[in-house]
């Protein structure tokens, strides 16, 4: 049961509404997430501006929603597990097993693999990651630009799990429990 109240876009303040309506646009629905985050306009905006400006970067969204998935697995978050494993799936083209492999940080793919193992490093030691590490993700072709993508497709992911953990936000996507 939700903890805090969905926000329909009807019965939006009006800068919460154009942004559900924008949330709306782009997805062709408006997630739970989304009505959830409207309880404060503000936070909405900052998911929404957050998701966008990772979107442009040169990590394609094969890359961001494998991490994604990894994230919502390390923090036990269900919506969002659930969530970027339909986007993973029916979006961005990642295959079922890919999107397994994703939970557990694993890849077939070189730069998912590589972009997975620095996740999987920031999150378990909570950005405090060793210089080993981070030549290992140089070493397996990351570029610069595509570390401090990862670090911030982490960063969102963060705030999601940890806002829809707090919310207990209703499941509005094929449910996928996270392994304990």
């Amino acid at each position: 049961m939700n903890r805090l109240p969905l926000i329909d876009a009807t019965a939006a303040q009006p800068a919460a509404k154009d942004l559900l309506a924008g949330v709306q646009a782009a997805l062709g629905v408006t997630p739970n997430m989304a009505k959830a985050l409207a309880n404060s306009p503000s936070a909405l905006k900052g998911w929404v501006q957050f998701n966008s400006a990772v979107g442009e970067g040169v990590l394609p969204a094969s890359v961001r929603e494998r991490i994604a998935i990894l994230v919502a697995q390390e923090n036990g978050c269900d919506y969002c597990l659930s969530a970027h494993t339909y986007l993973a799936t029916n979006v961005a083209g990642v295959s079922a097993d890919e999107a397994g492999d994703a939970r557990a940080g694993k890849s077939a793919e070189p730069t998912a693999a590589a972009a997975l193992e620095l996740a999987a490093a920031i999150v378990k030691n909570r950005g405090d990651v060793d210089d080993s590490e981070l030549a290992a993700a140089r070493a397996a072709g990351l570029t610069d630009e595509e570390i401090a993508e990862v670090v911030a497709n982490v960063a969102l992911n963060f705030f999601t799990n940890i806002f829809n953990r707090l919310a207990h936000t209703e499941i509005d996507f094929p449910a996928v429990r996270h392994a304990e």
